[in-house]
């Protein structure tokens, strides 16, 4: 069987890694705003939910291609083209591209494991509805994923994590 042939672009520019930080800025400072004992068990769980879907909005972008690469391209082509926006008509700036220059690829287990995540997430959100919170943490991961230094650190570590994970379950290492 062979792939769909969905083109993917994988290129994140300043514009969408600035709709990243701020979709991360905006549920961290309600988080911190809204949690005064900060590092209790109770007030870590509330910021759990949202670290999980930026990390699974991560690994989307890291996808090699098909429908769920494809629709998280789109997703990342959307935040690119909001914070470009953003940046040249809001504040006068540019946005330049600042995709990592190592390319990170899962492994044939590590795309397993994707859709095991995209089920979980189907599962929760047909439980809880789609919400906003999940959709910000996801866009969040996607914006992020790709990119160099310290805003694409998510990649650097989920990467390996999942494909070795991925591999290990059934054998594949």
């Amino acid at each position: 069987m062979t792939p769909l042939d969905i083109p993917t672009y994988g290129l994140v520019s300043l514009g969408g890694v600035t709709v990243g930080l701020s979709l991360f800025a905006w549920d961290f400072t309600r988080w911190w705003a809204s949690n005064k004992k900060r590092f209790t068990p109770k007030a870590l769980r509330r910021l759990v939910p949202f670290l999980l879907c930026m990390a699974y909005g991560t690994l989307l972008i890291l996808s090699a291609g098909g429908i769920i690469g494809g629709l998280a391209d789109w997703s990342l082509w959307g935040t690119n083209t909001v914070g470009e926006f953003a940046l040249v008509y809001g504040v006068g700036g540019t946005s330049p591209n600042v995709t990592r220059g190592s390319a990170l690829a899962l492994s044939p287990g590590g795309h397993a494991f994707i859709i095991i995540a995209t089920v979980i997430v189907a599962a929760v959100t047909s439980v809880r509805g789609l919400r906003w919170d999940f959709l910000r943490g996801v866009l969040c991961g996607i914006s992020l994923g790709l990119a160099s230094s310290v805003a694409g650190a998510a990649g650097y570590i989920l990467a390996p994590a999942v494909s070795f994970l991925g591999d290990f379950i059934p054998g594949l290492s």
